[in-house]
């Protein structure tokens, strides 16, 4: 841990807890941020997606069975 993040690790710690869950929150928050061109990069993989289903060129399956391929449910 750098200098810096200790320093403020040490200031956060004397909060009293509620403003310590609001501080937990923000930054949280601050990670969830989206970003418009990942997004549009999704959408457009989830639409690509979808019209090969519909239009019968994949199938889907079921995500129990996906899990228990790769998790050995």
């Amino acid at each position: 841990m750098n200098n810096r993040i200790a320093s403020l690790t040490k200031e956060a710690e004397q909060l009293p807890a509620p403003e310590r869950i609001r501080l937990i929150e923000h930054l949280l928050a601050s990670l969830d941020k989206s970003e418009p061109e990942i997004e549009a990069v999704w959408a457009e993989e989830a639409e690509r997606r979808l019209d090969a289903y519909l239009s019968g060129e994949t199938t889907a399956r079921d995500a129990d069975e996906v899990l228990a391929k790769y998790l050995k449910l």
